[in-house]
């Protein structure tokens, strides 16, 4: 019997474990409130904050290493434009113990209601630092903070910008060197073209069956836009996101997939994202990429990534995998 890859028995066990940690995560509250292990602190500068809470660690040494961890993941989010998106947000860290799903964090969410924006991650009750160090999903679940709710017809947008940023920050802080970011991004978009043809992405919503497309097909659109802007106008998906952050961005609000795109035009897009989001909304099948990756000087040699030595395509990837210089103030 063929084995699958890691990342699809991955995503078989959080199927399998989804109804016991939704059970657990709504019980959370009320176990919380009975648990004087709770640790809360926070990051960031004063006017734009991250609430960390531990909820349930067993001591404070290791609600100290969730907390340390968490801290590195904020700082990797916080490369894209040298700030927190949001003014307020909070990060809830629960363990959860050992199960058949190995990952260190088994299951993230992102939450938005009434009472704001909320992360919620629970952690394998036995990893250990290197391990959550790792893992992807903190600063995946992170970077959904940059963009409102998109609904089911944007939610390709949404998790496409969460899966080329989770490779991309962690790369700026340090995590994972550059070159391992872009053959993770590479792998991710191969995974998501062994799917193969199906519905528009923009008609996709939230069939498990295309889970893969999903969140590749839509990192392909990001890093499209990122390329078109630095080439083109001198720009990049951090500066344009920054514009967004400060002058329009409601964590707790709900867009259109054509909404939101048409505001990131209006904060220094150039008609970027909306000229994309026509092209890449109507596809059925995995989005081309060659003319991303010849300006990259990426190319796929029997089944590895190379990198070319060219000096204009060797300067776009050290940019996308470095952090800006400072906020952009304009």
């Amino acid at each position: 019997m063929p084995t699958r890859s890691p990342w699809l028995r991955r995503l078989a066990a959080v199927a399998l474990a989804a109804a016991t940690l939704h059970a657990q995560a709504a019980g959370a509250a009320e176990d919380v409130r009975a648990d004087t292990r709770e640790d809360i602190r926070e990051f960031g500068d004063g006017a734009r904050r991250l609430r960390i809470v531990v909820e349930n660690a067993p001591d404070p040494a290791r609600a100290a290493l969730l907390q340390g961890w968490l801290n590195e993941c904020a700082r990797a989010a916080s490369t894209a434009f040298g700030q927190l998106p949001l003014d307020y947000a909070e990060v809830r860290i629960r363990e959860v113990p050992p199960g058949r799903d190995r990952s260190p964090v088994p299951w993230g969410q992102t939450r938005r209601d009434a009472d704001g924006v909320a992360v919620l991650l629970f952690v394998r009750a036995d990893a250990g630092l290197d391990e959550l160090r790792a893992d992807w999903t903190a600063v995946h679940e992170l970077a959904h903070l940059f963009h409102p709710f998109l609904g089911d017809d944007g939610r390709w947008l949404a998790e496409g910008l969460a899966s080329y940023y989770q490779n991309v920050l962690r790369a700026r802080a340090g995590l994972l060197s550059a070159d391992e970011a872009w053959r993770r991004l590479d792998a991710g978009f191969a995974r998501g073209r062994r799917v193969g043809p199906g519905a528009r992405m923009d008609a996709i919503g939230r069939g498990r069956a295309g889970t893969m497309r999903v969140y590749w097909a839509g990192a392909a659109y990001w890093l499209d836009a990122d390329v078109t802007l630095r080439r083109e106008h001198g720009s990049s998906l951090d500066r344009v996101l920054a514009r967004y952050a400060r002058c329009c961005l409601d964590g707790g609000a709900e867009l259109s997939p054509e909404q939101f795109v048409a505001a990131l035009d209006r904060a220094g897009g150039a008609g970027v994202f909306a000229r994309l989001y026509r092209r890449h909304a109507a596809l059925r099948e995995f989005p081309a990429q060659q003319a991303s990756y010849t300006a990259l000087g990426l190319s796929v040699e029997d089944g590895r990534l190379q990198f070319s030595q060219r000096a204009d395509a060797a300067r776009l990837r050290a940019a996308i995998m470095r952090a800006p210089a400072a906020p952009d103030a304009r």
